[in-house]
């Protein structure tokens, strides 16, 4: 049987994040994907948005994370060659009456540390966003985008050559906790484990309840929540220079269908939010595109139904029931096993957080191994 300091389950930007950081510190670090290959899921089935720390509260995990990973993110992608670009965002308000949610969120956002937000009246949207409608916006400079998947790769390549082993087709089927770690029963055989991370986005509720511990599947209960894209037209791509977004959903199910001006001139409108029964199931019932175009027509009133086809989709990892607010990251130890570590409700903004959340965990690997 193989033997480990570390075993990481999941292969996703924050799995191989982990994985680079930690075998940077340690020698015999495993990581364990189960799909055929790293980065098939959330990690880059999303908007690839770096996102600046505007909506979380003061204090949270994901304010915390989403503004030191907002730094990070770019320069890492700068130093080791990872397509990116500082874009800038802008929030939109669709009326007056909307206009004292957006100074809330320009507060909430100073709070949080994030720096260089600007007020922008009608005419400084247009002077912005000549095709965008509103009454008033939010700039925000040090949003921008990345290629998620080169930021997966490259998080991967550094943890290989760091000396990790990153073995894919290893789905976990069994843990079993022991006085010297955690043994690890995957698809590509058994590892002891003196320290365990559970990573894995969608599964993570399942993984902790391998462990035995009763409580672990409703404490770390990941409710799916699926994001369609659908993209414009080439010969409307013109009309959107970088990142647009409405004003997020009260609910915080999502941050509201917005266009995102990718790294390759396209368009995307997207994503839309709904709660589903199956983590797998990525194209049933798929919305119509007259629903994206209604959303879209409200910040950007040329956008017709026939200038949009369907894109792909991405789950999230929620950790809120339907109709319950927004819950933060989770990040800690298992309550009865203090070698194993859970991440659980890794969602928006994840990507973002990713190398942040990788130093955190780390940290707690280093407590655990000494």
């Amino acid at each position: 049987m193989d033997r480990a300091n570390l075993v990481i389950i999941g292969g996703g930007v924050v799995g191989c994040a982990i994985a680079m950081e930690a075998a940077g510190r340690h020698d015999d670090v495993f990581l364990l994907e189960g799909l055929p290959r790293l980065g098939l899921g959330a990690s880059t089935r999303n908007s690839g948005v770096i996102h600046a720390g505007l909506y979380y509260p003061p204090g949270s995990l994901k304010a915390r994370h989403c503004v030191a990973g907002n730094r990070r993110t770019y320069q890492f992608c700068s130093a080791h060659g990872v397509p990116h670009r500082r874009t800038g965002k802008l929030v939109v308000a669709a009326g007056e009456e909307e206009e004292e949610a957006l100074a809330g969120l320009q507060r909430n956002a100073e709070a949080n540390g994030v720096e260089g937000l600007r007020w922008l009246d009608a005419a400084g949207v247009r002077a912005r966003e000549p095709h965008i409608r509103g009454s008033a916006g939010l700039e925000v400079p040090s949003s921008g985008i990345v290629s998620s998947e080169d930021l997966v790769k490259a998080c991967a390549r550094i943890a290989a050559e760091r000396g990790a082993n990153l073995l894919t087709h290893a789905r976990v089927t069994r843990l079993e906790a022991g006085p010297g770690g955690v043994r690890v029963t995957s698809e590509a055989g058994e590892i002891e484990a003196r320290c365990l991370v559970n990573a894995a986005g969608l599964f993570a509720d399942e993984v902790a309840a391998l462990l035995g511990n009763g409580e672990a599947r409703g404490r770390y209960r990941i409710y799916p929540v699926r994001g369609e894209y659908c993209e414009v037209a080439r010969a409307k791509s013109h009309l959107v220079h970088a990142l647009v977004y409405p004003l997020p959903h009260q609910h915080g199910l999502s941050l509201g269908v917005h266009l995102t001006k990718t790294l390759w001139g396209t368009v995307l409108v997207g994503p839309t939010a709904r709660y589903i029964a199956d983590k797998n199931d990525y194209e049933r019932d798929r919305e119509p595109v007259e629903h994206f175009a209604r959303g879209a027509r409200q910040l950007l009133p040329e956008i017709t139904a026939a200038d949009l086809t369907l894109a792909y989709t991405g789950i999230r990892a929620k950790l809120s029931a339907p109709g319950a607010g927004p819950a933060d990251f989770i990040v800690e130890r298992d309550a009865a096993v203090p070698a194993a570590i859970h991440l659980a409700g890794i969602d928006s903004p994840g990507l973002t957080s990713a190398l942040s959340l990788a130093e955190h965990v780390a940290t707690l690997v280093d407590e655990t191994l000494g």
